[in-house]
């Protein structure tokens, strides 16, 4: 699963750098569009305009999207007015932050079962005393319920008593197991409006310092600094809702598996009581 981590996040930074490359070269990109635009008007100069063709509303929405330059365009903009040094920070929060979240989705996702299911093929071996046979189900089941229930199997021989004390304590190493990487979730959750209020703070610090250089107190001066506060804490803040979302999703994940570990386990401990009462 680290290497999962790992991959995401390297593929993530490796989109974000060409984006910005590209970015960069297509700047000399609008001098070439606007002489071919001129040429191409020379050539259709006896032939009906453009606004006739598409009409007057529909050209100047289309002026108003390519001047606007869309949203990934503005999102750019407004990425490298709040300082590329402090928005890079944030943006590798959210890239880190996104990658554990898909890690742990994955990883708990690959962990659900039909655990009633798995249950009633113990059962039917278990009767029929083919203790070997419940195992062998159990591990070729994924997840935490089989390993729970194998954990239970081994111990068939012993006491209830001893084997209700392994299932709980092996169920609760398989629950910490569950929970392995949100603590660094909840980690880029609080670095990342943390980062942004950092912005905020030198972002004021920057109006202050151009407010003495200049002498005086102008709006654009002021204005300036603040752009640059209010970007970076903007970005925060969105970066934290975003993982928290997948965070609480992750959350309910584990509560589920977690409720279907002590409802197997209980069950479990049920059909071995038969077992032995039989037995």
């Amino acid at each position: 699963m680290k290497r999962i981590i790992l991959g995401i996040a390297i593929i993530a930074i490796m989109m974000f750098g060409i984006s910005a490359l590209a970015e960069t070269d297509s700047t000399a990109a609008p001098a070439i569009e606007q002489t071919e635009v001129v040429a191409a008007g020379e050539n259709m100069s006896e032939g009906p305009s453009v606004e006739e063709l598409i009409g007057e509303e529909d050209m100047k929405e289309m002026e108003d999207f390519t001047n606007s330059g869309g949203f990934h365009n503005q999102l750019k903009t407004k990425f490298i007015e709040g300082t590329a040094g402090f928005m890079s920070l944030v943006a590798l929060a959210l890239i880190l932050g996104l990658a554990f979240c898909i890690e742990r989705i994955i990883y708990l996702t690959l962990s659900e079962i039909n655990a009633k299911k798995l249950l009633a093929d113990i059962e039917k071996k278990v009767e029929t005393n083919d203790i070997e046979g419940a195992k062998d189900i159990c591990r070729n089941t994924r997840g935490p319920v089989a390993s729970i229930c194998y954990q239970g199997l081994m111990h068939i021989r012993e006491k209830m008593d001893d084997i209700e004390r392994s299932i709980v304590s092996y169920g609760s190493v398989q629950a910490a197991k569950l929970e392995k990487g949100c603590s660094w979730i909840k980690l880029f959750i609080a670095i990342a409006p943390s980062l942004g209020f950092l912005g905020t703070v030198i972002g004021m610090v920057m109006a202050f310092d151009q407010i003495q250089e200049a002498g005086d107190i102008s709006p654009t001066i002021v204005a300036s600094g603040m752009k640059v506060a209010l970007i970076t804490t903007i970005f925060g803040i969105i970066v934290a809702l975003i993982l928290q979302v997948f965070y609480n999703y992750i959350l309910a994940k584990i509560e589920h598996l977690t409720s279907q570990m002590e409802e197997s386990a209980i069950s479990l401990l049920d059909i071995i009581m038969k077992h032995k009462a039989n037995a």
